[in-house]
């Protein structure tokens, strides 16, 4: 990793290397053409000019561009012929389905071992009257026990394995579909 020093050093050789390219394509001396001024701290290191260039030939000298990243650009343009035939291309096109078929619970369409839309509604439905009914229980959402909890519909008791469990009484029949 280059420091400060190092780059601005980079950066002035670079700049002295222009300098230099525009005089020469003016056809102009180097001492009478004006300077490119840099401000800068005069903490940072001072290089003789006429050394430096005395110690690198023209190919080592390090530009302005050396550090820029190149990246690939097309050579041509695309015609608007072979875009379309990429973009509707065969795999991209509408494929017909052929995993579908009737949910066994509701009978509405579905993908093979894909949980049914209709039937995660009435689930969802269920599921957020029960927290509804636990948040009325408990105060809050953030005061529950950390012990399961077991749901009970209307006409139903619990049995002796669930003593320990929490309990939430809805005053309802149990749907058909909702069960242990």
């Amino acid at each position: 990793m280059m420091t400060l020093s190092a780059l601005v050093h980079s950066f002035r050789s670079s700049l002295l290397h222009i300098e230099s390219r525009l005089l020469q394509a003016a056809g102009l001396e180097q001492h009478l053409a004006p300077a490119l001024a840099v401000n800068g701290p005069i903490l940072l290191p001072q290089v003789n000019q006429e050394d430096q260039l005395e110690e690198q030939s023209p190919e080592q000298r390090p530009g302005l561009l050396d550090s820029i990243l190149w990246m690939a650009a097309p050579k041509k343009r695309r015609t608007i012929e072979v875009n379309r035939t990429r973009r509707r291309a065969e795999n991209k096109l509408l494929t017909i389905k052929t995993n579908i078929e009737p949910c066994p619970e509701c009978g509405h369409l579905k993908q093979k071992h894909v949980l049914c839309g209709f039937c995660y509604a009435k689930v969802c439905k269920e599921t957020s009257l029960i927290r509804h009914q636990i948040q009325a229980m408990e105060g809050g959402p953030l005061r529950a026990p950390t012990v399961e909890t077991v749901v009970l519909y209307e006409g139903e008791t619990p049995s002796p394995q669930e003593k320990d469990k929490r309990i939430v009484e809805l005053a309802r029949k149990r749907p058909a579909w909702f069960s242990y």
